[in-house]
């Protein structure tokens, strides 16, 4: 069973009980982290564990009312919680890089989760706009380094509003954050396939990305059973295209991550499908789970949201929690669901409701032995 945070919770038999925070966000985040928690909900009585969620609603209607994306004290509230799950954060009356830099980005610095993972996965029928998809389809994770790179706050603007008017911005590489991202990567790809692509530009960044290669190959020596291919940046999207079997782990700068993952998700059909997790891997502090698609405002209330993605971060979340045998459930739920025309919503080719897909996952997992 799930409980809400004001109830009282007495765990049976080593249950285990996690106080998980949620903040649903903006436009259609509300409606698909209903359906994410409607699955939590039914996993946590079905494998034996308990959770707390802890309703936080922030986001920019909170920024509209208030000034801010959150309280001043949002991230101690945060702090102390087992994991955190956000829904979508934008509003068309709020400036993207207020919002962003609001609520999210501090976030991931606070907490230091500085590994973004995003896994890549055609579920079965769904059409990949790829006119040919390899027989064993698309599986592949991308990792991005998610707390320094090229999404600094060092630089500025001057002049403003005059004819020489410039803006710098200033990338952050530092030897800690590269080789911990490429280490977890590394990692990653030994649990894999033994492939990993090191994302890189430096035919044309002439200072970070070299400082990035290097220290690329230095840790490469610890991991002699992984193959390391390194690829620029142009290349390897192309090669998204041209070769996306080819892939296994790519790790990426915090900039190139980010585009490569959204054209990843697009390979697999939609990005309303796309699940992360901001993981802060030694556990000193909670991580994020969110799906990637973003508030949607054009389709807020019309009950077409797709909940894949959020149902997928919730997924992600447990498996990091270690309630593996749950995670795989619900995993293997969402593609039976997409499997069925029936539980498909309109951007993957469907006519289903959020409330068709999620009662469809739900019947799934209730059938599962």
């Amino acid at each position: 069973m799930t409980y809400a945070a004001d109830q009282q919770i007495r765990p049976k038999n080593g249950q285990k009980c996690y106080r998980i925070a949620v903040i649903p966000g903006d436009g259609i985040g509300t409606e698909v982290t209903a359906s994410a928690l409607q699955v939590i909900n039914h996993v946590a009585d079905k494998y034996n564990f308990l959770c707390t969620f802890e309703n936080k609603p922030w986001g920019c209607e909170f920024f509209r009312a208030s000034g801010a994306m959150m309280p001043e004290d949002g991230l101690a509230q945060l702090s102390d919680t087992d994991a955190i799950m956000l829904g979508a954060v934008g509003h068309p009356d709020v400036a993207d890089h207020v919002s962003l830099w609001g609520l999210l980005i501090p976030i991931r610095r606070a907490f230091s989760q500085n590994v973004n993972l995003r896994p890549v996965r055609l579920f079965p029928g769904i059409a990949s706009p790829l006119r040919q998809v390899p027989p064993s389809g698309l599986d592949f994770v991308i990792v991005r380094e998610n707390t320094e790179g090229e999404y600094s706050q060092v630089g500025g603007r001057f002049s403003s509003g005059i004819r020489d008017e410039m803006a710098i911005q200033e990338s952050i590489f530092t030897r800690a954050g590269c080789e911990r991202i490429l280490r977890y990567a590394f990692d990653l790809a030994r649990k894999r396939r033994k492939m990993l692509t090191v994302a890189t530009k430096s035919n044309g960044i002439v200072h970070t990305m070299p400082f990035w290669d290097e220290i690329a190959s230095e840790v490469a020596e610890n991991y002699p059973d992984v193959e390391r291919r390194v690829m620029h940046i142009d290349a390897l999207a192309a090669k998204f295209v041209l070769d996306p079997g080819a892939q296994d782990v790519v790790v990426a700068s915090n900039l190139f991550g980010d585009i490569l993952s959204d054209l990843g998700a697009a390979l697999a059909g939609s990005i309303g499908i796309a699940p992360s997790a901001n993981l802060n891997p030694d556990g000193t502090f909670p991580s994020m789970f969110e799906p990637v698609h973003g508030s949607a405002p054009d389709i807020v209330g019309k009950g077409i949201a797709n909940p894949i993605g959020a149902i997928w971060s919730a997924s992600m979340m447990l498996e990091h929690l270690g309630q593996h045998e749950a995670a795989h459930a619900i995993t293997e739920a969402l593609m039976a669901a997409t499997a069925t025309r029936s539980s498909r919503t309109p951007d993957i080719g469907g006519t289903a409701s959020t409330t068709d897909v999620t009662t469809a996952v739900l019947d799934f997992l209730s059938s599962r032995p």
